[in-house]
């Protein structure tokens, strides 16, 4: 059935934004911005239709009609999925902080949990509570088209953290993905390891993929052949690495060494071998990536990669800053390196034969 609500009885059930306004009146939302500050430069009739629409959903102007009105008020938004293991993200909320201070803004946060129906409606939520002056956007949110798309409507400068593909004199900060996993597969490979496990990441971050080729690169460069079943699916997550883990040693020639996308995952793997009673690293070698507290504080600790995390948050927030100054910013243009740390989750193994 079709819902016979008039607007502003709905209005009532949900506070109306001045998207909807825009949506109601047939009009972009900077148009209801000039309508609701006064400007001139408005045709009479399109005037007349937002004014109608404002009526009709009992709208009150606010936080986002104030900042398309072009006034600043210092404040950066960092918006974020909110993850199951917290270490990653406050490191870059470290890194975006520093910036704020420095550059005298105030940093407000969006923690989102995915998937969201309602993504759009929570950031548009933000923006309209919010007087932002930019946004920053870790991975995966960078990547999502419709919170561009919305940023670009309200002229919000944005600055994305790790995204999958970059454009322009677009604002974003990468890490050298690929030549991190590269260099700690061929760390393992040199140890004397030839079967390899791989556990991929979320799909949808850009560094699963980049990742997982440098992986591939490593085996290739080595000689080694790519193995199907000895390549798993994950989700960033403990209990998704003890699973994907689970699959691999179960094998009936398991890997003597496991390369996790991220910590949690191998944490997960070596918590599933250990429970099969084996060795950590004389039976099976380990190794996570980002460096995470949890990578010094579960035994054995994890060899893994280290990302400089706060220190490409605080860049990148920086440079937005400094864009919103009216500087005349380029680029970066060339990611961070990242380096593998050595612990006691990896030893040298015996040569083995090749897998054909």
């Amino acid at each position: 059935m079709k819902n016979s609500v008039p607007p502003k009885a709905q209005s009532k059930l949900k506070a109306p934004t001045i998207f909807d306004v825009a949506k109601l009146a047939g009009v972009s939302i900077k148009t209801v911005s000039r309508v609701i500050n006064l400007e001139s430069n408005v045709r009479a009739s399109t005037r007349e239709r937002v004014e109608e629409a404002v009526e009709a959903l009992d709208y009150r102007p606010n936080a986002a009609a104030r900042v398309l009105s072009g006034k600043r008020f210092y404040v950066i938004g960092l918006i974020y999925e909110n993850p199951n293991e917290f270490s990653y993200m406050q490191k870059v909320l470290n890194g975006a902080l520093k910036a704020c201070e420095a550059g005298g803004y105030t940093l407000l946060l969006l923690p989102l949990t995915l998937p969201n129906p309602d993504l759009i409606d929570d950031v548009q939520r933000f923006v309209s509570q919010s007087r932002l002056d930019g946004v920053v956007l870790p991975a995966p949110l960078g990547d999502f088209s419709e919170i561009q798309r919305l940023l670009n409507e309200l002229n919000i400068p944005y600055a994305r953290i790790t995204p999958k593909t970059e454009a322009g004199d677009d604002l974003s900060v990468q890490c050298h993905d690929e030549q991190a996993s590269f260099d700690v597969t061929q760390f393992l490979i040199e140890q004397g390891h030839r079967r390899l496990g791989f556990i991929k990441g979320d799909p949808i971050h850009g560094a699963t993929e980049h990742r997982y080729r440098g992986y591939i690169r490593a085996l290739q460069a080595a000689g080694i052949g790519l193995h199907s079943e000895f390549v798993r699916d994950g989700m960033f997550s403990f209990e998704s690495g003890k699973t994907a883990a689970r699959a691999l040693l179960d094998l009936r020639e398991p890997p003597t060494a496991i390369v996790a996308s991220n910590d949690d995952m191998a944490a997960g793997t070596i918590f599933e071998a250990r429970e099969r009673g084996l060795s950590i690293p004389g039976d099976l070698s380990v190794v996570g990536f980002d460096d995470t507290p949890i990578a010094s504080h579960i035994w054995p600790p994890l060899t893994t990669v280290r990302q400089p995390i706060v220190e490409m948050a605080e860049a990148i927030t920086s440079l937005l800053i400094r864009r919103l100054k009216g500087e005349q910013v380029e680029p970066l243009d060339q990611p961070f390196a990242c380096h593998v740390v050595t612990r006691a989750s990896t030893g040298i193994r015996a040569a083995e034969d090749d897998l054909a």
